[in-house]
């Protein structure tokens, strides 16, 4: 009898309480005997350890850059010279305390979290990496280069070697050279001796001119003192090292000098470990054992008893010494010495054992519990029995029913969020639970703990902060709208009120319904509006006008304008501070200028139409003379005549002359070019404003743009916020308008910086409080929420630009903004522009407050700009004569203000300028003499290259006030403030939860004064509620939030959700050894697991970790604790064997370049990894390590087509630093080459694949198959890269390689495996190559796999692609390998591969497959077998026979996904991965799909009999009916398997070392056939 639980609310109990109380353990209750199992789970690093020392400097100065050099300070002063012994948790507490001293508050907390996590150790790894470049770089003398191979690591280093050899681990520690453990690099020489340092510093600047100097990196640890313009000193060395306390002295001193730029890089070389003091190698002894990460034992589906057979070897173990090793301190429990005293308890306390290694929690054991714990005999039993009685539990809560209130309240809170659905906000920020890891919330909660720490140190109460952290998060830069409204713009068109839209219909609402896509609607209203502004002389204008034309002329529905521009007068405006200077008659008149005002002519002469049929004249005349340059005079000339001719009164030969010389219409087009400039447009050459939307200017990119902007039309329509009366364009540019386009501050091509200024507004002393601030007149006294500090160098004319350009800002009157000037330049004290910023910090500090103080800083400007800023100081006397002058000229006492310039301190502005230096270097990265504007934080580099005008000025206080400020505003103004100055402060949506009634189903922690605020609404009895519960608690324990849990369970339910045991991985201090310097790490332990459940691991790892299994002996996926014999313990080691690179690449006003090519690697190996850009969103992968990294387009058409964009830079690399566990997305942009615009990246090749010939390589993809090795699976020859070549054991093979692809995962399935790989090579005498997705592999097979390669002659490779985060994840694991097998077919082989056979682990293969490989598939990328349909009684399971498959069909087969040709070449040109991201038989329609002969594949369960002879190849299939064993049936189908299962576990044992089970014998029997009940039969079909 089927029993259902359908109501939701009579399980809350259990719910709420199993939630809290079990927090994340499964409902499946476990078999406690007296002969208890246990599972323990560990995942290491592929690095070795690293110094925790080290680590900790480098947590630390994430908090501030300062730190670390304070940290060292610290432990310089306290710990130097100290020889006591420690143990690791000594060491721990000791690099704990000392770091805690420099952070505050609950910021403690995390450091120590952090700490524990090793998620410092990467940045370790890619100072290792730099170390190691560092002295391959140098020829080294002859002792030192008898200690090195490869670059400096040395012979010596047995225990890396097999870590080297992984070409993707990147980062190896170098051997210390010759012994020592220190070096400094100058770029000209390495010194490794102190002295001979000392010798180079009494002239580092001998070498400058000659050799380059070190390149430093955003990561680099620089010296606070260090001098910008010093030559570099990058010190590699630990803390800790007597070496490095010697050469860190010396360099603070050069640096204080101003010798040098003073960079540490922590490096530990290998062998240095005894050197680096008593603590100092703590962590690098170990491997890195990892967490944050959880492990799931979950209820495997038994239905088919996918379980090898073989025999289970008695006494095979792999315990960890530390499991079982009684005498190693458990929470302070010595378990040997109690079992000494307590014999005769010894099966109940080795449960208590276990019971405390499983617990995922480490808290700190109370009084009651050391008085139980006394007692053993009582908290024992008592343990035990709770466990027992955990279903007794259960039952009892399922049979009780919630208080109406309970209930109510939930209905209520379901009409308002769908039951089931989870959602959790951190201080109002939408958190996506599906992708949250322990590093994600760390990172988000230690960014709002760090900014309430500087609120807190600005003195703002408590209450202020938390609605300051709950702020919204600023919009996208470009949805601003340049507000283009004016005159100027000139329309064609107007679709309201011309008569040839007449026909058209009004109505908004058809704007809703349903088209066909791309179709457009026809509707009379300016829903677009399409503004180009163009130079009318240059060929991209032009161009444009024809465009226009032929939209206008085809009745798209569109009004399109122009906003015409001289280049030449943009040019004089920039040069003449945006004005225009007086008109000298000799002036030759530019092309463009004169195109403009013969277009206003004859606009107001004869219409708009005419004047643009006169431009599109100009082009056809310079089209029609050949040439392709911009037009000259005569066309022009030409286009007027020609236009005008057949209605003008006069001749209109006469009419131009009477133009060009009266310069009629000159001062429209001069105001229209003003105004262009005015809006920032000319730097974009031409542009598309689609309602002030900034846009390419081709029709592709018009197209895309009314796309774009159609669901934000049609949202506002459907909301009423559109309708027949609203001007669009006014209501869009009225709510998002800016007066002024620039791309660094708006656009898609800003990329904005922001830094912390609290650390020098904190204090007296602090910069910032001493810089005196310029107000707009009247407004000194007023509260000013934008502050712009002005980084100038008064030496250069850009400077001196910047800071007038700042001083007519004000003048033209700022309410909301202050500004401050930073001199960024060296000086003599005699120079003319010392007195030039003397002048201006006097005006600043003395006479701020005068009416006219703006004029005379604007006209000192002018002065000091056009005649003493090359001056000499003999002109100084003038300078001042003149600079009295303009005082008494302003209202300024001229007497007061020359005695203040001549009272003037040089020795104080001189500790000014040095702290002003230090903190644009040291904390902004501004070099000496940039210029820049840093306005409440964000950084706004002005490259001489670049014009800053004041109006940008006005754009970036405009910006940063809606985007970031006005919130933070309008709170500070409400804030009672007790002797604060609140100036000093201006430096996804949110989620709303407080509409969810949370009074009887919710769970409410902590104050309301908390910094940190989680909000959830959770189905406790989810996945997600599941791993939450675990990162709560870890969070609860380090920050003490405050949390609002609403419980949002399930109304109904079929069957209980969660089957499954789960515990999170979190380190905690007990992983530091109490007795030495081992450090054990985390790992998850499961005590007391049932023992004749199946179950099967998986792993619930972040995003970015790419994990494998290399510690094994039992098979992971089918786990019978029952079998294990007398082993306790069954262990299981994964390791993190690469992170992944992700991103998205796109092309502006483009769909994602599909297709694209790309590859990644260091500077000496450009070439480690490569990969495709999907269709989907631009989607790409790449395996990495820690370190730093080059990412290039391939060599071939990706290169040849494209170039990389950072930004407005185009490039051919681009730097990636991996220096975290967690990644984060690359956004990549890339343009096409000029003069490719219009090529396409994807060339198909013939649809006849026979006529591909082997030689001919001349095709797109030919430089392919000269460099691509491979892809996300790495070529290099050992197990753990995954590749072999058997070139010399090929067994006479001759021929083109046949490829084939399967997976396997399971001790089972690996057997299978071999039988089909011997299967392969038995039928063939071509060389093969088999292609294994690596990520669900056993260690066992890894270790075998080599070796049954060089028997048997054939070649392999191990491959791999992590699922990406936007597909739909399946919750299945044996979904998940099966979709693995379809949806990455093009992008987890190296591009070099042209074909690939795939076949199903569980096939016997009786053919040749070179036949199959070589068949003619018609020029489709895919080749399928169909499924059999002569097995009649297999009739009521053919799905696709019926319904929808069969409608979805329409006569088309329905292939098996059992073995399957995939034509790499045409997959990859036609994109068909892209399509393929389904079911390749429902996307058949756009996939089309080769049907290979029925023979190629039979199966039982599908085939009859009577082709079985004909078979060349043989699937095990699931059987539906009968859920017959696959073992039973491969013995009772399959003649030969046996022998090849025989042969294959002999070579297995023998390479294992083990003993062979004899073959059972199977009695050849018709198998039971059960009730057939309703499945998912597609999915059975497939496996």
């Amino acid at each position: 009898m089927e029993t259902r639980i359908r109501s939701g609310f009579r399980v809350m109990g259990l719910i709420v309480v199993v939630w809290v109380i079990v927090c994340g353990c499964c409902l499946v209750d476990a078999e406690i005997t007296q002969r208890s199992k246990n599972v323990q789970v560990a995942l290491r690093a592929k690095w070795p350890g690293t110094s925790i020392l080290l680590e900790a400097g480098e947590l630390l100065s994430r908090e501030w850059k300062d730190h670390f050099w304070e940290f060292i300070d610290v432990w310089l002063n306290n710990e130097s010279g100290n020889t006591d012994p420690y143990t690791a948790k000594e060491c721990l507490s000791k690099i704990y305390n000392y770091g805690k001293t420099l952070v505050t508050g609950q910021l403690t907390s995390m450091f120590e979290l952090s700490l524990t996590l090793r998620s410092a150790s990467p940045r370790l790894v890619l100072y290792q990496q730099l170390a190691e470049e560092s002295l391959s770089s140098f020829p080294l003398s002859d002792d030192i280069n008898t200690n090195f191979i490869d670059g400096g690591v040395s012979e010596a280093n047995e225990g890396k070697e097999a870590k080297k050899a992984d070409p993707l681990l990147v980062g190896v520690n170098p051997r210390s050279p010759s012994g020592k453990c220190c070096w400094v690099d100058t770029g000209a020489a390495l010194f490794f001796d102190v002295s001979e340092l000392q010798l180079w510093l009494r002239n580092p600047h001998k070498d400058g001119d000659i050799f380059q100097q070190p390149e430093l990196f955003e990561f680099d640890h620089v010296y606070f003192d260090s001098s910008p313009g010093s030559p570099i000193a990058i010190l590699y060395g630990a803390l800790g090292t007597e070496c490095f306390k010697e050469f860190h002295r010396t360099l603070v001193e050069a640096s204080k000098e101003g010798k040098v730029k003073y960079v540490v890089r922590p490096v530990l070389p290998s062998g240095c470990e005894s050197k680096s003091g008593h603590c100092g190698a703590v962590g690098t002894r170990d491997p890195l054992n990892l967490g944050g990460y959880g492990v799931e034992l979950a209820l495997k589906n038994m239905e088919y008893k996918a379980m090898d057979d073989s025999e289970i070897k008695k006494g095979v173990t792999l315990e960890d010494p530390h499991t079982e090793d009684l005498s190693q301190e458990v929470r302070g429990f010595i378990f040997s010495k109690i079992l000494e005293r307590k014999p005769e308890l010894t099966s109940e306390i080795m449960a208590f054992r276990d019971s405390l290694l499983s617990s995922t929690v480490s808290d700190t054991l109370n009084i009651s519990d050391i008085k139980l714990y006394k007692r053993l005999f009582m908290p024992l039993t008592l343990f035990i029995r709770c466990k027992k009685s955990t279903k007794i539990f259960l039952v009892l809560c399922l049979t009780c029913l919630l208080d109406d209130s309970i209930k109510d309240e939930i209905l209520s809170n379901q009409r308002m969020i769908p039951p089931g659905k989870s959602l959790m906000a951190l201080n109002g920020a939408l958190i996506d639970i599906e992708d949250i890891d322990l590093f994600l919330l760390i990172d988000m909660v230690h960014q709002e703990l760090s900014l309430a720490d500087q609120y807190t140190k600005l003195k703002i109460p408590s209450s202020t902060i938390r609605k300051l952290l709950s702020t919204l998060p600023p919009p996208e830069s470009n949805s601003f709208r340049v507000d283009f409204r004016s005159d100027h713009v000139q329309y064609i068109n107007n679709l309201e009120v011309d008569a040839r839209y007449k026909q058209w219909r009004s109505n908004l609402n058809e704007l809703l319904m349903p088209v066909f896509p791309g179709q457009l609607r026809y509707i009379r209203k300016n829903l677009f509006h399409a503004v180009y502004v163009l130079d009318p002389a240059s060929i991209c204008g032009l161009e444009t006008v024809d465009t226009i034309v032929t939209l206008f002329e085809n009745s798209l529905p569109v009004r399109f304008g122009v906003i015409l521009y001289s280049t030449k007068m943009i040019e004089t405006l920039q040069a003449n501070g945006g004005e225009f200077p007086p008109l000298e008659t000799e002036t030759k008149e530019d092309l463009s200028s004169l195109t403009i005002r013969l277009f206003f002519y004859i606009k107001e002469s004869h219409g708009m139409l005419k004047a643009f049929e006169f431009l599109s004249n100009v082009n056809k005349l310079r089209l029609d003379s050949g040439e392709e340059d911009a037009p000259a005079l005569h066309h022009v000339e030409g286009a007027f005549v020609e236009t005008l001719l057949q209605k003008a009164k006069t001749p209109p030969q006469d009419t131009l002359l009477k133009i060009e010389k009266d310069q009629s219409f000159s001062e429209s087009s001069q105001a229209s070019s003003l105004f262009v400039f005015k809006l920032g447009l000319a730097k974009l050459e031409c542009s598309l404003l689609m309602n002030g939307l900034v846009h390419n200017y081709d029709e592709e990119a018009l197209m895309n743009a009314m796309n774009d902007e159609l669901p934000r039309i049609q949202e506002q329509v459907y909301y009423g916020q559109i309708n027949s009366r609203t001007d669009v364009l006014d209501k869009f540019l009225s709510e998002s308008g800016i007066q002024r386009y620039n791309p660094q501050i708006v656009g898609d091509k800003a990329k904005p910086k922001f830094v912390s200024l609290t650390a020098s507004i904190v204090g007296d002393e602090s910069l910032l409080n001493s810089v005196e601030y310029l107000h707009s007149r009247g407004t000194i006294d007023d509260l000013k929420p934008v502050t712009h500090l002005l980084s100038v160098d008064v030496t250069s004319r850009k400077g001196v630009k910047l800071l007038h350009e700042g001083i007519r800002y004000l003048m033209g009157g700022s309410s909301n903004a202050r500004v401050g000037l930073l001199f960024n330049s060296d000086f003599d004290s005699d120079s003319n522009s010392f007195t030039f910023m003397k002048a201006f910090e006097i005006s600043a500090s003395l006479y701020g407050h005068k009416k006219q103080v703006l004029n005379f800083l604007d006209q000192l400007c002018s002065l000091y700009e056009n005649e003493y800023i090359l001056g000499s100081s003999q002109h100084s006397q003038a300078l001042l004569d003149k600079i009295s002058e303009l005082a008494d000229a302003n209202g300024i006492q001229s007497k007061g203000f020359m005695s203040a310039l001549s009272e003037f301190s040089v020795a104080k502005f001189t500790t000014h300028m040095k702290k002003v230096c230090q903190f644009l270097y040291g904390q902004v990265g501004i070099e000496k003499g940039a210029n820049a504007v840093i306005t409440n934080g964000r950084v706004v580099p002005v490259p001489d290259s670049v014009t800053f005008l004041s109006q940008d000025l006005n754009l970036l206080e405009s910006v940063e006030l809606k985007q970031r400020i006005k919130h933070v505003a309008d709170i500070i103004e409400a804030v009672t403030w007790e002797n604060v100055d609140p100036d000093t402060l201006m430096s996804s949506e949110s989620a709303r939860f407080e509409m969810l009634s949370a009074e009887h189903s919710a769970v409410v922690l902590g104050s309301e004064n908390s910094t940190i605020h989680i909000d959830a609404v959770l189905d406790p009895l989810s996945s997600s509620g599941q791993k939450l519960a675990s990162l709560l608690r870890i969070l609860w324990k380090c920050s003490q939030p405050s949390m609002r849990l609403v419980f949002n369970p399930m109304s109904s339910l079929v069957d209980l959700p969660l089957k499954n045991y789960y515990r999170f991985v979190t380190p905690t201090m007990d992983d530091f050894s109490s007795t030495d310097l081992t450090v054990h790490g985390p790992k998850a332990f499961f005590a007391n697991m049932p023992l004749s459940k199946t179950l099967t691991m998986n792993l619930d790892v972040p995003e970015s970790w790419l994990v494998e299994p290399v510690i094994a002996v039992h098979d992971l996926d089918n786990i019978l604790l029952e079998n294990l014999g007398d082993t306790r313990t069954l262990q299981a080691v994964f390791e993190l064997e690469a992170l992944i690179l992700t991103g998205h690449c796109s092309e502006k006003d483009h769909e994602p370049p599909r297709g694209l090519q790309m590859i990644l690697g260091t500077k000496r190996n450009p070439h480690l990894v490569d990969t495709l850009v999907m269709a989907n969103l631009g989607y790409w992968q790449m395996k990495v390590s820690p370190g730093v990294w080059y990412l290039q387009l391939a060599p071939g058409r990706s290169s040849d087509l494209y170039v990389l964009q950072d930004g407005p830079e185009k490039q051919s690399t681009k730097r990636i630093t991996i220096d975290y566990l967690r990644g984060k997305p690359v956004h990549l942009g890339v343009v096409k080459k000029k003069g490719k615009e219009h090529e396409k990246l994807l060339i198909p090749s013939d649809d006849d694949d026979s006529s591909r010939k082997q030689g001919d390589q001349e095709g797109w993809n030919s430089n392919i198959l000269k460099w691509a090795s491979s892809l996300i699976g790495g070529n290099g020859h050992t197990k753990n890269s995954g590749s072999t070549k058997v070139d010399n054991v090929s067994k006479g093979r001759k021929g083109k390689t046949i490829n084939i692809f399967s997976i396997a995962s399971g001790h089972l399935y690996e057997r299978f495996l071999k039988i089909m790989i011997l299967s392969v090579l038995k039928n063939t005498q071509r060389p093969v190559k088999f292609w294994f997705i690596k990520n669900y592999l056993s260690p066992q097979f890894k270790d075998v796999i080599p070796h049954m390669a060089q028997e048997y002659g054939f070649e392999y490779e191990l491959v791999t692609y992590k699922w990406p985060s936007w597909l739909h994840k399946q919750k299945e694991k044996q979904r998940i390998i099966w979709a693995y097998k379809i949806l990455f077919l093009d992008v987890i082989f190296p591009l070099s591969l042209e074909k690939v056979i795939f076949v199903d682990a569980d096939q016997i293969v009786r053919a040749d497959m070179g036949e199959l490989y070589d068949m003619n598939l018609k020029g489709r990328p895919l080749a399928y077998t169909p499924f059999c349909d002569n097995n009649r009684d297999m009739d009521g399971f053919r799905f696709w026979k019926q319904g929808f498959w069969k409608e979805h069909l329409r006569g088309r087969p329905y292939h098996i996904s059992a073995l399957y040709v995939v034509d790499l070449v045409k997959f990859r040109e036609t994109a068909a991965g892209d399509n393929l991201r389904d079911l390749p038989n429902y996307a058949q329609h756009t996939v089309p799909i080769f049907s290979l002969p029925q023979e190629w594949l039979w199966c039982e369960s599908w085939c009859g009999n009577s082709t079985k002879a004909r078979a060349k190849t043989i699937d095990l299939c699931n059987n539906p009916m009968t859920k017959e064993p696959k073992l039973q049936g491969a013995r009772r189908i399959v003649a030969e398997w046996p022998d090849l299962d025989q042969e294959a576990r002999h070579f297995t044992s023998k390479i294992l070392g083990e003993d062979v089970s004899p073959v059972e014998k199977v009695a050849v029997t018709p198998p039971v056939q059960p009730q057939v009940t309703e499945e998912d039969l597609e999915t059975k079909a497939e496996l």
